[in-house]
């Protein structure tokens, strides 16, 4: 990059080098999009578009199995918490790896921020983990897609946001489909628990919170994703590991695991493995294509995890589960209809004016250095 000042106007010019240019080797380029080691960016649309794709069924597919898999060990399910408190020792760990290879190691976003992030991400994943004891895994994946219905009620009732056709009718399919495909669950699962309902419908109203907080702290102080992990998921082990401690509920499932080592922290391993790797391709998925692409592939996932789970695991099924199913579906689609539609809307009066303020307040700042 080169600097050439001119005394006379008072200008600064920046010539920034072509990609065909030898830059620094440890610069890199801004368009280099690196999953697990490998550049996306030395592929074309559709390679990388089958890549993440791939990404995204493989390991978020295991994961769900997983995840189902360690709740049908007998005994487990009393053992949430303590699922949750592995896997955030598991995520702290990989975070740690993953801050070691990149070159800024500092911690940007202040002690008490994590502090909240951290409390939020302890209630959307350890209640939803603690969900499985009480839920159908299907009837846990339907809950999650509906993150939408928490988020639009905050909006209204603490910020008095006003909502779009759109919005409001897909938050009323997502709503007509938990409360159909629940009475379905209600009816031929045998060991249906409204229990179950309370904490999943708790954890989705901390998700729904948790996203906006961590995108704020993020942007404010330009963190990165690994700062964001280790620090978030090593302060949320220990919040559990205190609550585990205190309710004496530790040692009891300490016990319990070490007699089935395997099928406790081994399958947790890699289920939190799997779910780090997973959240790896989404997050490129979007940066590549948007986030209706992501959307649409992250859907399908779903479906197909909820198809897996009547496959391998035994469980009562009922043609309610697909058209209550179908019915989230579509609210998903028109949540992101809506959202698209806001971005390419034409600009109001308003925005023009705006945009013309910062064009002048640029230029003016340009010529002044």
């Amino acid at each position: 990059m080169d600097l050439k000042f001119n005394n006379s106007r008072k200008y600064i010019s920046i010539t920034v080098p072509s990609k065909t240019q030898t830059m620094s080797p440890h610069i890199k380029s801004i368009d280099d999009i690196i999953v697990l080691g490998i550049n996306l960016s030395k592929f074309n649309k559709l390679t990388q578009f089958f890549i993440c794709v791939a990404g995204v069924f493989v390991f978020y597919l295991i994961y769900g199995y997983l995840q189902e898999l360690i709740f049908s060990v007998e005994g487990f399910k009393s053992y949430g918490w303590y699922l949750t408190l592995v896997q955030f020792a598991f995520y702290s760990i990989f975070g740690l790896i993953e801050l070691q290879l990149i070159q800024d190691k500092r911690r940007r976003i202040p002690g008490k921020t994590y502090m909240i992030i951290a409390f939020l991400t302890v209630g959307t994943m350890g209640l939803s983990n603690t969900s499985l004891g009480y839920l159908n895994y299907p009837t846990q994946v339907i809950f999650k897609c509906c993150k939408l219905i928490p988020v639009m009620l905050g909006g209204v009732f603490i910020q008095g946001k006003r909502y779009n056709v759109a919005d409001v009718s897909a938050a009323l399919c997502m709503s007509l489909g938990l409360i159909w495909f629940t009475l379905a669950d209600s009816t031929v699962a045998p060991n249906f628990n409204l229990t179950g309902v309370m904490l999943i419908s708790l954890a989705l109203c901390a998700d729904a919170v948790i996203g906006n907080v961590q995108e704020k702290a993020m942007k404010l102080h330009n963190a990165s994703n690994s700062e964001m992990v280790l620090y978030s998921y090593s302060i949320g082990f220990v919040y559990i590991l205190l609550g585990l401690t205190c309710t004496s509920g530790l040692s009891p499932a300490v016990t319990f695991c070490s007699k089935n080592p395997i099928q406790t922290y081994g399958y947790a391993f890699l289920f939190s493995l799997t779910g780090y790797f997973g959240i790896s391709f989404v997050l490129a998925l979007i940066k590549i294509f948007g986030a209706l692409v992501a959307v649409t592939v992250t859907t399908g996932r779903k479906a197909m995890t909820i198809v897996l789970s009547f496959i391998f695991f035994a469980k009562p099924f009922t043609f309610q589960y697909v058209w209550s199913g179908l019915l989230v579906v579509l609210g998903i689609f028109l949540n992101v209809y809506s959202k698209n539609m806001d971005k390419i809307r034409l600009p109001s009066p308003y925005d023009l004016i705006n945009k013309s303020v910062i064009v002048r307040k640029s230029r003016t700042l340009a010529q002044t250095v």
